[in-house]
């Protein structure tokens, strides 16, 4: 950590207790057959937060230096993006023939 600050106990039960609300919350929404674009609308937003509580304070990012903030979360979502955009060829596989 490039910091002094450190998380007490009381912290990391609370990110525990409101990490398993999330899941709570996910497991609920999944139980009420919903459709299905926006169960998974919903399930994706829920993990995204999920995981950007995970990385901000389990992995102590929040405490670091703010450049590496915008220099690693820029390119995540570059990266994402750019997995999106190549996902229709992926599908275009499975129809093509071997010579």
């Amino acid at each position: 950590m490039s910091s002094n600050r450190e998380l007490s106990i009381g912290s990391y039960v609370g990110i525990g207790v409101g990490l398993m609300v999330i899941v709570g919350i996910e497991v609920i929404l999944t139980y009420q057959h919903l459709p299905a674009q926006t169960l998974l609308f919903s399930l994706l937003c829920l993990a995204g937060l999920e995981a950007f509580v995970a990385v901000m304070y389990l992995m102590h990012v929040k405490y670091e230096q703010p450049l590496l903030f915008w220099t690693v979360f820029p390119a995540t979502l570059f990266v994402l993006g750019f997995l999106c955009y190549l996902l229709p060829d992926a599908f275009r596989m499975f129809n093509m023939r071997l010579h």
